[in-house]
Parts: C-alpha cells; structure tokens; sequence
C-alpha cells in the first residue's frame, strides 16, 4: 500500500514587488522530507507560509490531508493547526513570561501528550529548561521551541532555518532528531534552510531559483 499523501500543491504562484514562483507543483507522502533551498529572496518563506496555512496564494491550490486547504473555515483551520500541524520560524514565538519548561508545559498540556526528557536531554537544554525564556540565549530558545513542536506531537512539520542560532553539530543533531521523528511516527516534514548539508540529509531537496522550482535530489 503506498503511503498517504499528507501535503499537495497545483499550480502556485505568488509576487510581492516582483514575481517569486509560478506554476509551483509538490507532493509530499507520509514519512517523507522535503527541503527547499535558494538564495534569499526566491520565495523560500513565503512558499512555507503558503503550504503552512499562513498565506493564501495569489494562484493554485494547496490541499493538507486531502482537504482544500484554503476552502476551509477559521475553526477548522484553527484545529488544523492546533492538531496536526507544528511550525517552528526563526522568531520563537515563546511566551516571554514562562520558563522553557512551562512552554512546553501548554504544547503537552494542548496536545495531551508528554514532555519526554530524553529528548530535552538530546536537544542539550534539560540543564537550562528551568530557567526564564528571557535568561535563555538565542539557541537555547531556539532548541525549546522544537521541542515544544516535537511535544505535540504533529503530523507535520513546516522548519523556517529551524538551526540558524545553533553551531554545527547541534544542528546536525536537531536534523537527526527531526528524522527519527518522521520515520517512527510516519509523519513528513518541510524544511527551509540555506545549509545545504543539511537539506541533503532530506528525502528530497529543491531549489527555487528564478520562479523556478527545481529538483535537487
């Protein structure tokens, strides 16, 4: 049986002050990553925003478990995101006045899953978890907010440079840890970065480059 298509794109395009892409096609299935690449201002964010619910596209269609994403209603966008989405942008968006344990505290709480200490441990902040967010450095606050993400435990995962505050082997442990995660809980992730080391650890791996969406891998 093959596996579920979980994410798929017809036909995008959108512009700002100049076009970005046009006739965007994607697929992506159950298990399975996808990152995309290009220099800065190709469109990279934007088309994560598109697929991510965050940003109606000026043409083409986006569907997220078989269901018009852009045809649904502000409630069930809502659950959508709550329920099976994790989103993780390189501003953290941490509730300032908690500590890093108390943001995981509402993912787990929301989501009622557990907040699992091995991962906090692999992630390398289960010594500062304790500590207000506001006393945590950039990459310490970074590392929370995957896994706040991860605690959720969502069915896909939409990653804006998700290590650009961390050093190189964190990142590239953040890169296993995401890949564990889709593999054992048959979810799918899509991944923005200008680390091309890291997007070639994906499945799959585009460039958008002159409106052109490309395959790299």
């Amino acid at each position: 049986m093959p596996p579920m298509t979980i994410l798929e794109a017809r036909a995008l395009a959108h512009s700002f002050d100049y076009p970005l892409f046009r006739d965007l096609d994607l697929t992506l299935s159950a298990g399975e990553s996808m990152a995309i690449i290009g220099v800065s201002g190709s469109g990279k964010s934007t088309l994560l925003h598109i697929l991510s619910t965050l940003l109606e596209p000026e043409a083409g269609s986006v569907t997220l478990f078989g269901k018009e994403l852009y045809a649904l209603k502000g409630e069930e966008l809502v659950a959508l995101r709550r329920d099976d989405l994790g989103m993780i942008f390189q501003s953290h968006y941490l509730f300032k006045g908690f500590s890093g344990y108390e943001n995981l505290e509402v993912a787990a709480i929301l989501a009622g899953e557990p907040i699992d200490p091995v991962l906090l441990k692999r992630l390398k902040i289960d010594g500062v978890i304790g500590q207000k967010v506001t006393e945590l450095s950039g990459g310490q606050q970074q590392r929370v907010s995957i896994a706040r993400v991860l605690t959720k435990k969502p069915r896909l995962i939409f990653a804006d440079e998700p290590t650009g505050n961390l050093d190189h082997d964190t990142a590239l442990e953040v890169m296993a840890i995401f890949d564990e995660y889709i593999k054992s809980h048959d979810a799918s992730l899509v991944l923005v970065t200008h680390d091309e080391e890291l997007a070639m650890r994906c499945d799959r791996v585009y460039r958008l480059h002159e409106e052109l969406f490309e395959p790299v891998k």
